[in-house]
């Protein structure tokens, strides 16, 4: 399992530019991605969190595991080490080499717990890359 894991500066327990972008991204879509980025923040007590290339991003320590987006009519919860989650539910999109993500609009039924697993392995995994690498 050993891999050069990405890892960004300056993340931190709670990231004030984060709610600031929520309060940029109001409506259906912000709410949507708060909710899940709420599900990421509460992953473990060692999760920290930043904004990078515009979005929040949730962190073990220096090294992302998700992120929330929002788009013009969806949200992206997407994946650091998608490529390599287990997606029993077929959810995850996306063809490079290491992230994936998963599509969200609003009115549009999402399995919530396989997100929420998702979620989950994301961590999970990045905890046993960073732990074990």
């Amino acid at each position: 399992m050993k891999t050069d894991l990405l890892r960004f500066d300056g993340s931190v327990e709670r990231e004030p530019a984060i709610e600031e972008w929520f309060g940029e991204h109001a409506g259906e879509l912000g709410t949507l991605a708060r909710q899940w980025f709420e599900v990421m923040r509460h992953c473990g007590d060692e999760v920290r969190e930043l904004v990078h290339d515009g979005c929040p991003v949730a962190c073990l320590g220096d090294v992302p595991f998700a992120y929330v987006n929002v788009f013009t009519a969806h949200v992206n919860v997407g994946f650091f080490q998608g490529a390599s989650l287990p997606d029993p539910d077929r959810m995850l999109q996306g063809t490079g080499k290491f992230m994936r993500h998963v599509k969200l609009r609003p009115g549009s039924p999402t399995n919530e717990a396989a997100l929420n697993r998702l979620i989950e392995l994301a961590w999970s995994d990045i905890k046993a890359r960073v732990e074990h690498g």
